[in-house]
């Protein structure tokens, strides 16, 4: 960078020595040829360096005068620009904001951009790097690490409660009762009961215990005449044991009965047992004692440590997941891969995306593009006259230095013409 800008430095010297050195060639010509002003020769030649010495000081005193005073006189209509600084610079800033960088002309430019064509192949590059891949994956831990549990439990455990409370029992009883009947649990349980019962009532102190409690029941029975006596006489024939026994036996009787898949006592009963199951969803006082069962439970469900313990596994799960090196050569690594390839095939989203970074990019832009031509007039109010004199020159000084070389060649090809003409007449 040095070098280049010490080789402009040299080109802007040499194009003003080449002026000055033009201007110095047509004095000494026009002098050097005044002895010889009598041959035709010397007149052409003379008459052609006065024009080129003129020409040469006209245009070296016009191109002076934009910058400075020529010979620091204070002529007149010169110094032009230290003079009109703060013209010239409103006019450059105008200029670059309206014409040169106005929004339509950026914004117009934006709308051309195919951003998603350009980027594709870039991302797609990068998603192979090693440089990329690692710091993708120290991005994705660095993140998981920051999870603060005991801020993301509370939020968790508030959902969950939130969730559970949402649960309408009142599909969850017809379905539990759907599964029931389908699937004969009723029956099932039916026979479970009865062959418990079935089994208690063989036990031989169960015959004892039955036969106890007919006894104290009859002994209780209070009835009024002849029935009475009746009674009396049926306690006088029979004990606690004959009494067990029958009871027993009719107990027996009846669950075995009840076993039979045919029996029509079994099947009143389990119709009955089904009928009241489906009706459980239409009783609104058992839902309602449930639904308060429910919150009630949740309310007083205590699960932060339990969330805790399984967020601190799932991020040292996950954590040592990502960094394992299948992680990135077996999922992420496709997964992008399989997202661009869809998204290069679907002109459609490409389109969106253009659009919606465009939208973006054009959105800056009109909020700040008042702030370039601000930026450049602080710039060049930071500038003294001098220095900003200077910076011109040396921009322009190329061009405003030929226009010196030029006019003293023109002035001598005019002057060498004038002289011809001179001699003609």
């Amino acid at each position: 960078m040095e070098s280049k800008n010490v080789l402009t430095t040299n080109r802007k010297k040499k194009s003003k020595h080449l002026a000055t050195i033009s201007l110095a060639i047509m004095g000494v010509g026009f002098v050097a040829t005044m002895p010889f002003g009598d041959s035709i020769w010397g007149r052409l030649l003379q008459g052609g360096f006065e024009a080129g010495l003129v020409g040469g000081l006209a245009d070296w005193f016009a191109v002076t005068a934009l910058f400075r005073h020529p010979l620091g006189i204070p002529i007149p209509h010169t110094a032009l620009l230290p003079k009109n600084r703060q013209r010239i610079t409103r006019g450059l800033v105008s200029t670059l904001e309206n014409d040169w960088l106005s929004k339509e002309s950026i914004q117009e430019k934006v709308k051309r951009i195919a951003f998603t064509k350009r980027l594709l192949p870039i991302v797609r590059k990068g998603v192979h790097s090693e440089t990329i891949q690692r710091k993708g994956t120290a991005l994705l831990v660095d993140a998981i690490n920051r999870v603060d549990t005991p801020k993301v439990v509370p939020i968790i455990e508030k959902e969950l409660k939130s969730s559970l409370s949402a649960i309408e029992l009142k599909p969850i009883v017809h379905s539990i009762v759907g599964e029931v009947v389908k699937n004969q649990y009723d029956e099932k349980a039916l026979d479970v009961l009865l062959n418990k019962g079935e089994s208690w009532i063989k036990k031989e102190e169960t015959q004892y215990q039955l036969g106890s409690i007919a006894k104290n029941a009859l002994d209780n029975i209070e009835l009024d005449g002849i029935l009475q006596f009746a009674l009396k006489s049926f306690q006088s024939m029979i004990n606690e044991e004959k009494l067990g026994s029958i009871l027993q036996n009719l107990l027996l009787s009846i669950t075995g009965r009840l076993r039979n898949e045919d029996d029509e006592y079994r099947l009143a009963l389990v119709n009955g047992i089904r009928k009241e199951l489906q009706g459980l969803e239409h009783n609104e006082e058992l839902l309602e004692k449930l639904e308060a069962w429910k919150q009630k439970s949740i309310n007083e469900l205590n699960v932060t440590n339990k969330l805790t313990e399984i967020v601190d596994k799932m991020k040292t799960k996950v954590t040592a997941f990502i960094e394992s090196p299948e992680f990135m050569k077996s999922y992420a690594v496709p997964y992008v891969e399989g997202w661009l390839n869809a998204l290069e095939a679907d002109a459609q989203r490409q389109e969106a995306i253009d659009t919606a970074i465009q939208k973006q990019i054009m959105s800056f832009v009109d909020d700040n593009h008042s702030k370039i031509g601000q930026l450049v007039q602080e710039n060049l109010d930071k500038l003294d006259d001098e220095t900003l004199v200077d910076m011109m020159e040396n921009n322009v000084g190329k061009d405003l230095q030929w226009i010196r070389v030029n006019g003293a060649l023109c002035g001598f090809l005019i002057g060498i013409l004038l002289t011809v003409i001179k001699l003609a007449v």
